[in-house]
């Protein structure tokens, strides 16, 4: 049997794209380490890049497009599932709907020739910086000249059922992000667009994987494994309402 050229093409450009995004996103490492927030290239008034994400489609994350304005059809699906005036409907909704994580582009301290990078975090972590920057006695803490750098320390979970721990602290003293020039330049100039990062998913792609969810049966047929037969959470009855739900939502 010959070997499929074509899967292995798609398999190694996977691979190649996986290792891309890794080398342009930053994640903090156990303990501390100082970074600096920089200006975005690409949207010089605001760093903070607002993007949402459906992290319960199956095994894959998926960008909404919501993040930039568009209509979503698992946000239209989860409007569906809340006007049923069920709870289970309502908790099932709440569960499907993008969460938000905000990325900026950092500079590792000590790292500072890798270039930028895209630093992911939370709703805590974001409101801590914005804190920071409308107090006047930091101000704008990425500007080039007068910023600040942060200390970053992460607490890894300790044990089953516990989560990892993110805190921060803004630095008293102002300084500039580097004096080298080539380094500025490539700073300012060399950042990868959070976009070609994470690339938006069209909205009849989403669709299809919202349907490819709701009917995992689809993708085998010769599972036994009830448990996953269905996005059940109560009963059979509810699935089936749900895929009703889904059916009368999107019928043609």
């Amino acid at each position: 049997m010959a070997i499929d050229l074509d899967a292995i093409r798609r398999k190694l450009n996977n691979l190649q794209s996986q290792t891309g995004k890794q080398n342009n996103l930053w994640k903090p490492e156990p303990g501390k380490q100082t970074i600096r927030i920089v200006p975005y290239q690409y949207n010089k008034d605001n760093p903070f890049q607002e993007l949402y994400f459906h992290y319960d489609l199956g095994k894959k994350i998926y960008l909404s497009p919501i993040t930039f304005g568009k209509a979503d059809p698992v946000v239209e699906f989860c409007e569906q599932l809340k006007s049923t005036g069920s709870k289970e409907d309502w908790q099932l909704a709440r569960k499907m709907e993008p969460k938000m994580r905000t990325y900026v582009p950092v500079v590792v301290r000590g790292q500072e020739s890798e270039g930028v990078r895209l630093w992911g975090f939370g709703k805590t972590v974001y409101q801590e910086l914005l804190s920071m920057i409308a107090d006047p006695d930091y101000g704008d803490i990425t500007d080039p000249i007068s910023g600040r750098d942060i200390t970053v320390e992460f607490t890894p979970a300790e044990s089953a059922g516990t989560f990892p721990k993110t805190s921060i602290r803004v630095k008293p003293n102002q300084t500039q992000i580097t004096d080298d020039k080539n380094l500025a330049d490539l700073i300012t100039n060399n950042q990868k667009e959070i976009t070609d990062v994470f690339r938006e998913v069209s909205y009849d792609d989403l669709k299809a994987a919202l349907a490819e969810w709701l009917n995992p049966e689809d993708e085998d047929e010769s599972s036994t494994d009830t448990t996953k037969a269905a996005p059940s959470v109560g009963n059979t009855k509810k699935v089936d309402d749900v895929n009703q739900a889904f059916d009368e939502l999107f019928k043609a």
